[in-house]
């Protein structure tokens, strides 16, 4: 691997710890990491003063992360094809595990409105699952940086 895709990579992954920073300090801050949070932001709680969520604007916020969410993982899991990860099916799972956990995470506040308060255990778990796969995937690419 050359200098400049060393370089390139660094760069892109250490701006994605800090998305992943600070989309967990978002979370925590906004939702909670407690079913009742979740339940509570999606459902609203006339107690708290929480207005619940409408499909309009949870397409609002969906629509632009199915696209950011997508591009952000296919840049980052296609770094790996510059490395020796290149043609190993643990390399494979990964990326499918990320993008059905990406899926579960996007789609579940739908489920919370339209489904069941049950799916609040599929946002938390969608999320922990996207960022975890997401700092495998970072720690992946800069231990065959620093390897190579």
């Amino acid at each position: 691997m050359t200098k400049a895709y060393k370089y390139s990579i660094l760069y892109f992954l250490s701006f994605s710890i800090l998305l992943l920073i600070s989309g967990a300090m978002l979370f925590e801050v906004k939702i909670g990491f407690s079913v009742v949070g979740v339940r509570d932001y999606y459902l609203g709680n006339s107690d708290k003063f929480i207005a619940a969520k409408s499909a309009d604007a949870l397409l609002k916020i969906t629509l632009p992360h199915i696209f950011s969410f997508g591009l952000f993982i296919m840049v980052l899991l296609h770094f790996l094809i510059f490395t020796k990860e290149r043609y190993k099916a643990k390399s494979r799972f990964l990326v499918y595990l990320t993008f059905i956990a990406t899926f579960i995470e996007i789609s579940s506040p739908f489920l919370i409105i339209y489904g069941s308060e049950f799916f609040a255990y599929g946002k938390i778990l969608g999320f922990i699952i996207f960022n975890s796969l997401i700092l495998y995937s970072t720690w992946l690419l800069l231990s065959s940086i620093m390897n190579d």
